[in-house]
């Protein structure tokens, strides 16, 4: 299994903060970008890897090669972040855009990390009928975190909230889609402990909600610009 390598920590004071993760896989030089908040979260996610709403301790984004051909992403995956030393339950997410330039922001306490690769995208509701497989490793990634728990249909109301945020950002970089076929997100929130409050809303006019849409539109945004051709 090739090595992940991990950069020398920058200690900066975010809850967000994943490692920028480095191997060689079939000799290409690829990234990954590793968050490790450790337990004492819930999380919901669509990913491939540790999906559903659970508690988890760690999230892989990993970049994986145009042309990916495995058909065990889940294992494949769960070896990554093994060998990076990831412990415990968490979640998986792949993509073949270059994770390293990812796109973070901040907002009132939430805070999100994307990656965008935006090769393949289109609208939600097209005409075309759809396939039974999965889709090409295109991929808009979107990790959000906040400091706060959330009920069940508050995580599930996040979700709903990200996605419409990240369609917002796609609008205002100038891309005519609402996506890609093989979107992932995942959103954590604290786990409750004690008589600590429980929100029951996430949706954009929420007060988590609200800053939870604004952190991801900024970095889904950032993420996309990165991945636009700057020249002619």
């Amino acid at each position: 299994m090739p090595a992940l390598l991990p950069p020398p920590r920058t200690g900066a004071d975010r809850l967000l903060d994943p490692d920028d993760l480095t191997r060689v896989e079939d000799g290409e030089r690829l990234h990954a970008l590793l968050w490790r908040p450790g337990p004492g979260w819930r999380m919901v996610s669509s990913a491939v890897l540790g999906g559903g709403t659970g508690e988890r301790a760690w999230v892989l984004n990993a970049q994986v090669a145009h042309g990916y051909r495995r058909t065990d992403p889940a294992r494949h995956l769960a070896e990554l972040a093994r060998a990076a030393g990831a412990r415990g339950p968490g979640v998986g997410l792949m993509t073949a855009a270059d994770v390293s330039a990812h796109g973070r922001a901040r907002d009132g306490g939430a805070e999100a990390v994307a990656t965008a690769g935006i090769s393949v995208r289109g609208w939600a509701a097209a005409p075309q009928e759809g396939t039974a497989g999965a889709g090409p490793p295109g991929t808009i990634n979107i990790v959000a975190a906040l400091p706060v728990a959330l009920s069940d249909a508050a995580l599930v109301n996040a979700v709903m909230t990200a996605t419409e945020a990240k369609v917002q950002a796609l609008l205002d970089a100038g891309l005519d889609c609402s996506g890609t076929p093989t979107d992932a997100v995942c959103v954590a929130a604290r786990a409750p402990v004690g008589e600590a409050e429980v929100h029951a809303f996430a949706g954009p006019r929420s007060e988590w909600g609200a800053r939870l849409a604004r952190a991801v539109h900024r970095a889904v945004h950032r993420a996309v610009g990165a991945a636009l051709p700057t020249g002619p």
